[in-house]
């Protein structure tokens, strides 16, 4: 398994920009499917993007989609997520997951073996 660790949330103004990076010590990241996902209190989490092993296919949610973009770097063992035009409902803890399957681009929670820790992105208005 790998170890994940987020970082770059933030406080923000709605419109504005964060990356989130998410590095990953351990075995084999590029044979991970990563994604992101996103919970405020009293809610599930709930899926935000996800990426393939090689970074050729991405999937978005219907909130996010246009907005923001996952990326991912395997010499560097990291995956971003890029997040532009944010907005208040934006506002959560951001988490990053890793699949060792490599098969298609989940988006439950249960098809995640590991996960960070999470970083907060507030979104101001």
């Amino acid at each position: 398994q790998v170890q994940l660790v987020e970082s770059g949330g933030g406080l923000v103004q709605a419109g504005g920009s964060l990356r989130l990076s998410c590095t990953a010590s351990g075995r084999a990241f590029s044979r991970y499917t990563m994604g992101w996902f996103r919970q405020t209190p009293g809610k599930e989490r709930e899926f935000v993007a996800a990426i393939s092993w090689s970074g050729a296919l991405t999937y978005y949610a219907g909130s996010v989609k246009g907005r923001f973009a996952i990326s991912r770097d395997n010499a560097k063992n990291t995956v971003y997520l890029q997040m532009n035009t944010l907005k208040p409902e934006d506002t959560a803890v951001y988490y990053c997951a890793a699949d060792d399957r490599g098969e298609g681009l989940p988006t439950f929670v249960r098809d995640y073996d590991c996960w960070g820790q999470g970083t907060q992105v507030t979104v101001s208005s």
